[in-house]
């Protein structure tokens, strides 16, 4: 009885730090709420990913996430037929088990995945909002509390890696930029612990590095490696070595660009 009294007044798990930029928050519970699919596209590491695990927390749902990649099929969203102790069993994709159990089935890079996902997605993202599962000749008609998020980079789309219009038009799209510079010390502050004072400097490099994206760089410096950064200068790192190794390196392996961005890091940081 006692373990139970005291089960019952744990504290509830803090939500996942999240800073709102605009109205992305009520957007995506009202969308949640009538039961509406949802696309987040913006630039790699400007939080896409620590949205929907805080909105997924504050709205009480589990959350099933699936990295995409090229060799992601529709079998492995929707589960397959395994061999266990000699018998073939049928086991639930991550997909298949988000439409039972309800909660957000998350698709991050949905591009990167093969044609057929976005084929067996179609159903799930009108009124019917139903999984036809072929190879058990199951229906699965979703709950209420089921919600389908994906995710892409508009900067990485091509011809043959791009949502089709018809696609991109079953979900409500809410784009991500990186925050505004104070909001980003802000964060990079509270996620690596370094005063802000000092944060600012880095924040004020990512902006100039980020202006580049274009022209010597085919990706900008996300607010994840920023955070990178400033983790490794709090504990101890130089600052000259930080960069570097969080922020210059994992952008580049061609000397002459990596020169360039060291030249604009003297500039704006010493």
């Amino acid at each position: 009885m006692k373990a139970a009294l005291h089960a019952l007044a744990a504290p509830a798990p803090a939500l996942p730090a999240y800073i709102a930029s605009g109205n992305e928050c009520v957007l995506f519970e009202h969308a949640w709420r009538h039961r509406l699919p949802v696309l987040l596209k913006g630039p790699t590491g400007c939080g896409k990913t620590r949205f929907v695990a805080h909105m997924a927390a504050r709205l009480g749902l589990p959350l099933h996430t699936v990295a995409c990649h090229d060799d992601l099929t529709a079998a492995d969203l929707t589960g397959r037929y395994l061999l266990r102790g000699g018998d073939t069993m049928w086991t639930d994709g991550p997909l298949t088990r988000a439409v039972r159990e309800g909660g957000i089935c998350y698709l991050d890079e949905v591009v990167e995945a093969r044609k057929d996902v976005t084929v067996v997605l179609h159903p799930l993202t009108d009124d019917r909002r139903i999984l036809p599962l072929e190879r058990t000749g199951e229906e699965l008609v979703a709950p209420a509390s089921f919600m389908l998020v994906v995710s892409y980079n508009p900067g990485y789309q091509t011809l043959l890696k791009a949502l089709k219009p018809s696609t991109r038009q079953r979900f409500v799209a809410i784009e991500f930029a990186f925050l505004p510079a104070e909001q980003e010390i802000a964060v990079v502050s509270a996620e690596s612990g370094l005063p802000p004072d000092r944060v600012r400097p880095l924040v004020a490099l990512a902006g100039r590095l980020r202006a580049l994206k274009g022209h010597d760089l085919e990706e900008v410096v996300s607010t994840r490696l920023v955070v990178y950064c400033a983790t490794l200068i709090a504990a101890g790192v130089s600052i000259a070595d930080a960069v570097l190794a969080g922020m210059i390196e994992p952008l580049t392996d061609d000397s002459d660009v990596k020169a360039a961005l060291l030249d604009v890091t003297r500039a704006v940081v010493g």
